[in-house]
């Protein structure tokens, strides 16, 4: 009984360790706008494009339809970026929700190379997919 009571502490305390270490995405990112899923779907039908920085398995896994696959750490480049928008194109990033720090870094950098409409999808793709909108 003892054992097993602290076999269930030392668990609780690292998923507790784990939870507080997980990194929190930016609320807000300079140069760029912050969106719900509302605003992200009014963008998705008014053609703006999606880009997903998430690994290439989450991506497999489901998506915000048409979405571009720029994994963060492997593809995405100001060079990529350009095969798909010009500096005067809406695009929305989105990934994982509030503990996905990959979409900011996106949004960050598009900002950076003169992006003028950049969209912040904080809520990433568990929000869109709670609200109902199509995935793939």
């Amino acid at each position: 009984m003892k054992t097993t009571i602290k076999l269930f502490a030392a668990s609780l305390l690292m998923f507790i360790s784990f939870a507080v270490l997980a990194e929190e995405a930016a609320m807000n990112i300079d140069g760029a706008t912050t969106v719900d899923a509302a605003k992200a779907k009014e963008l998705f039908d008014q053609g703006a494009l999606f880009v997903d920085p998430r690994r290439e398995t989450e991506y497999e896994a489901g998506r915000i339809p048409d979405a571009v696959s720029l994994e963060l750490k492997s593809v995405f480049s100001e060079a990529a970026l350009a095969e798909h928008a010009k500096p005067d194109d809406a695009v929305v990033f989105y990934c994982n929700g509030p503990k996905c720090p990959r979409s900011a870094k996106c949004s960050e950098l598009a900002v950076s190379w003169g992006y003028k409409q950049v969209f912040y999808f904080r809520d990433g793709f568990p929000a869109w997919q709670d609200a109902g909108y199509p995935v793939e």
